[in-house]
């Protein structure tokens, strides 16, 4: 391939360097003239063009590209169509990456013009995102070098995506004097959140004196029933003899390794029992933060084997303190501007507390409060808008005719606050980030309030709890991550997201967006004071 200046009459066959102008005409980068293009191109008084004129043996770079893709083995993966001389792959399925780092090596040594780029050994990835690309740098590349680089990935599977697998996991934890019964909760509602987002299932849990002979029972009794089995010490492993490795092994499994040079993790346990596999999990596993855990387990459920040699590999990089998330080359996954945050509107209560009358239909300015927020709901940057019914669906649903919402119909809203809650969440689409829980009955609270606490949650990356206040006292709405959703799940009666804020330990934000956070509705004379008027 000659790349440089042109004279125009030369250029027919030629790929143009640079987006060229002639008249009314504009051709684009990598345009490759035709006879026709260069009579435009002289009638408009061009000259010379500065492009890439390619050899017999050439490939243009989308071919090039193509045949090098077409060439590699790999499982779980999908290949999109050349562009601009680059095939994206993309995972077909979440699960963990793997890689031949010796054959990327081998093609990237081939020549500069040809590249691979992929993710790292054992990342996590969702389905549908890319984990690799092949990139042709010039215009054009000899088919010499393609063949050289296609020999190379003859050789074998050069890279996979490792589907994960929906798993059936026994828990036990192990209970000390003075352990409270809600530690124990949140590390079941955490472990469930950690197999849900890998299609993995908890399905038994048994509660031991932390001693070797009733772990042990336990254990074995689970590996019956179970792909694998999760140990929750209420101690911290202190010693290679400790209890849950001594367990292990008098269970009749073994020991793969003891301890991992991951911080936070290093206190993991790794055994066999039965052909199935047992994990310590290092007490920094009962909170959702990753940690060494997640390694394991995901590379485990993802049906990939883990041996003592790759737990001693995990060193380089095990440092997780403080380590953000890097973005994925040329298709970075969703910007923090972009989180989705769906809106759960409770609208389902009795109004017991007004005497009769529904406060939520009680009119402000000559309209219904229930429309009055739904509409502030939908003015704000909330991806949707969900309303829970219960007492007077009808009317409610009346009330909000030619709106744009999803109705989410709860007919056990008699049994509290919770099942609204569940009721609602069910309804939000998978991809949602987060959830606010607006209140019907809060005339004071508009769009622009909304829109700052959905701007608080993303600046967060979409990990915290957002709550508005007034005066520094906590209020509503209240904005929470997806990682508190199983959570929900587990509520009853009337507990709201109130008690998930203090029990989750999560980060939490207060945003002030004044008296609106705390003004509602409840009695008559709070309604009346607020400007509404009440309807029979």
């Amino acid at each position: 391939m000659k790349f440089g200046p042109i004279p125009i009459e030369a250029a027919e066959g030629a790929v143009l360097a640079h987006a060229t102008t002639a008249g009314e005409r504009r051709f684009r980068k990598a345009h490759r003239l035709s006879a026709e293009d260069v009579s435009v191109l002289k009638a408009a008084g061009v000259t010379q063009v500065v492009a890439a004129v390619l050899a017999p043996d050439d490939l243009g770079e989308d071919a090039a590209a193509q045949e090098i893709a077409e060439s590699m083995a790999f499982r779980g993966i999908d290949v999109r169509p050349a562009a601009t001389g680059r095939v994206n792959l993309h995972a077909s399925s979440a699960g963990i990456f793997t890689v031949n780092a010796a054959m990327i090596d081998a093609v990237n040594a081939v020549d500069p013009a040809i590249t691979i780029a992929t993710l790292a050994q054992h990342a996590p990835v969702e389905k549908g995102q890319m984990v690799a690309t092949v990139k042709i740098i010039p215009f054009a590349v000899s088919s010499a070098l393609v063949d050289a680089v296609t020999k190379i990935c003859a050789g074998g599977e050069i890279f996979a995506a490792n589907a994960y697998q929906p798993v059936r996991v026994g828990v036990i934890q192990t209970v000390l004097p003075g352990i409270k019964p809600s530690v124990l909760d949140k590390t079941l509602r955490v472990t469930e959140a950690r197999l849900a987002r890998s299609g993995g299932k908890l399905t038994a849990e048994r509660r031991t004196p932390h001693e070797i002979a009733p772990v042990a029972e336990a254990a074995a009794s689970l590996a019956r029933d179970n792909d694998m089995v999760v140990i929750f010490g209420a101690s911290a492993m202190s010693d290679f003899a400790d209890v849950v490795p001594a367990a292990i092994e008098m269970a009749g499994g073994t020991v793969i390794r003891a301890g991992m040079p991951v911080d936070p993790g290093n206190l993991l346990v790794l055994g066999t029992l039965d052909g199935k596999r047992v994990i310590g999990a290092p007490g920094c596993a009962r909170s959702p933060k990753e940690n060494g855990f997640d390694w394991v387990l995901d590379r485990l459920i993802a049906g990939l084997d883990v041996t003592a040699r790759d737990i001693a590999g995990m060193g380089v990089g095990g440092l997780l303190m403080e380590i953000p998330t890097r973005p994925q080359p040329r298709e970075p996954l969703p910007a923090k501007s972009q989180l989705k945050v769906g809106i759960v509107l409770l609208a389902a209560g009795r109004s017991s507390r007004m005497g009769g009358p529904n406060k939520l239909l009680a009119l402000f300015d000559g309209k219904p409060l229930v429309r009055r927020t739904a509409e502030r709901a939908l003015g704000s940057k909330a991806s949707g808008t969900i309303v829970v019914t219960g007492h007077q669906r009808e009317r409610v649903h009346a009330a909000l005719a030619g709106l744009d919402v999803a109705f989410a119909d709860n007919p056990d809203f008699t049994d509290g606050l919770s099942t609204s809650l569940k009721a609602g969440i069910a309804y939000l689409p998978e991809d949602a980030a987060g959830v606010m829980i607006v209140l019907g009955d809060m005339p004071g609270v508009a769009s622009a309030d909304l829109d700052g606490l959905i701007d608080a949650f993303r600046k967060t990356g979409g990990n915290s709890v957002v709550r508005a206040s007034h005066d520094g006292k906590r209020g509503n709405p209240v904005l929470l991550p997806r990682s508190l959703f199983p959570a929900i799940a587990h509520l009853e009666g009337d507990t709201g997201a109130r008690h998930l804020v203090e029990a989750e330990g999560l980060d939490v934000i207060d945003v002030e967006i004044g008296a609106g956070a705390s003004v509602d509705v409840d009695t008559r004379e709070a309604l009346e004071g607020a400007g509404g008027v009440l309807q029979d």
